[in-house]
């Protein structure tokens, strides 16, 4: 049986494409076998380019790749095969580049190869694709939750950010295409839902009346679905509508990543963001007037081209009083090729690892204030797995829809289910509770205030 290796480098998207990768090696027959193995036929390594630092690591890779068998077939995907791949085809031993779409011919370009041993460059311009690739992933390792990629490519163009040029241009998968893949990953026993894309609050931009919102209620609809989780969205997408449906379905999880990254008006300008701080916490005051309790998790750089000691302390006075449930901090990263990279005043790597520090433990001192209002409270989690601070000890954790992970005692069977737990203990990364009994997931639960289930994943088209 011919062996396939992965080594997937960056975001939660390249998690979800190379899974999808693997399905059409499956389906060829192929098994899949660890990285460090020097017998697989094919080594594919998806790449990331967020940042320079991924850049270096997808090449240390491939070249240990090259090192582990130099007769198998060495295959680049990713973000930074899409924006160099003349450099990684000049690296020895690469047989094939292809970038973030016709990830679909992979097969047909490693029999070609197999047959003739040419290297094949397939990256084409990525600005000019206009339509959404189909690749289904029908199992996850996880059973209690299922990704769901809906978008890809981003318009922003921010400052900082290279994503438009390695993803390309916002485009959506087609509604019916995601409605039956949500009832496959159904009928596959899976409750939760995660909607993930490069920049998912764009869903439906590409499209004529129809968005993320009329995405949700037709979702809402799907049998045996217990929760929709959106992987991140921006303050700007989030209108009256969606705000609705956030509300009145059951089946939406009470919490939102919305990314902030600079919490002073002038930083925001030359990030090219398009909000100020004003207008971000009217949304935020909207979102907590409509849903009570919800949890509200965030991004921030620091030490952004020209940010003062005066604009960062303006910025940690709007944080601290927004009170986000957590925040997660990235020190600005200079990526070449980007506008931010050539900006004069770039701040001192010392003064950026001080706030940093500085923002980290305001976020564990606003993690704790959030999760100490719930202590007493009955939630509902579905566990996700046996507790990793205590194997084999009957704990299991899970996170319930306000974004709390809760630690509780419990056998492994529980895994997957949906369980009222009580909160018994605030903690910054982790709460205790103690467990109730498992729901019947076809009788609807009793909502407390903001309960359903949420787990925050990582931004899209921020991770490095």
């Amino acid at each position: 049986m011919p062996s396939v290796a992965f080594y997937t480098l960056g975001c939660k998207v390249n998690f979800y494409d190379t899974e999808a990768i693997w399905q059409l090696f499956k389906n060829e027959g192929y098994e899949q076998v660890d990285f460090e193995t020097n017998t697989a036929d094919v080594y594919l390594i998806n790449t990331c380019t967020v940042t320079n630092t991924g850049d270096k690591k997808s090449r240390q890779i491939i070249r240990r790749a090259v090192r582990r068998n130099p007769d198998a077939i060495i295959a680049v995907t990713g973000c930074y095969a899409q924006t160099s791949p003349a450099e990684i085809m000049a690296i020895e031993g690469v047989d094939l580049v292809i970038g973030t779409q016709d990830r679909d011919k992979i097969m047909t370009y490693v029999k070609q190869i197999q047959e003739d041993r040419k290297p094949v460059n397939a990256v084409r311009n990525i600005m000019k694709t206009r339509s959404f690739e189909e690749l289904d992933v029908p199992d996850f390792a996880e059973r209690t939750r299922a990704f769901l990629k809906i978008q890809e490519g981003c318009n922003n163009f921010c400052t900082f950010c290279i994503i438009p040029w390695s993803r390309g241009l916002s485009r959506s998968r087609d509604p019916q295409s995601v409605l039956e893949q949500a009832k496959a990953l159904v009928a596959a026993g899976y409750k939760e839902i995660v909607l993930t894309g490069i920049h998912t609050g764009g869903y439906g931009d590409d499209m004529e009346n129809y968005n993320l919102t009329s995405l949700l209620w037709d979702l809402d609809k799907v049998e045996g679905l217990e929760r929709i989780r959106i992987s991140s969205i921006e303050a700007s997408q989030i209108d009256d509508a969606m705000i609705e449906v956030l509300n009145r379905s059951s089946k939406m999880c009470r919490h939102l990543h919305i990314p902030l990254q600079a919490g002073e008006n002038s930083v925001l300008k030359r990030m090219r963001r398009k909000y100020t701080t004003e207008e971000f916490a009217a949304k935020i005051k909207r979102l907590k007037e409509a849903m009570p309790g919800v949890a509200i998790t965030t991004d921030v750089i620091v030490g952004f081209p020209g940010e003062t000691d005066e604009m960062f302390e303006a910025g940690y006075r709007f944080m601290e009083e927004l009170g986000f449930a957590e925040m997660h901090v990235f020190p600005y990263s200079k990526r070449t090729g980007t506008p931010a990279a050539r900006m004069e005043d770039q701040v001192d790597e010392e003064v950026k690892n001080e706030r940093v520090h500085k923002l980290i433990d305001l976020s564990e001192k606003m993690q704790l204030q959030y999760a100490e209002k719930y202590v007493g409270a009955v939630l509902d989690v579905i566990p996700e797995r046996d507790y990793k601070g205590a194997p084999g000890q009957g704990l299991v954790m899970g996170y319930t829809d306000n974004y709390l992970q809760v630690v509780f005692d419990g056998s492994e069977d529980l895994i997957g289910q949906l369980c009222r737990v009580k909160i018994t203990e605030a903690g910054v990364n982790e709460c205790r509770g103690q467990f109730i009994r498992v729901l019947d997931s076809r009788v609807p639960a009793e909502q407390p205030e903001a309960t359903q289930s949420f787990e925050y994943e990582r931004p899209e088209a921020l991770q490095a």
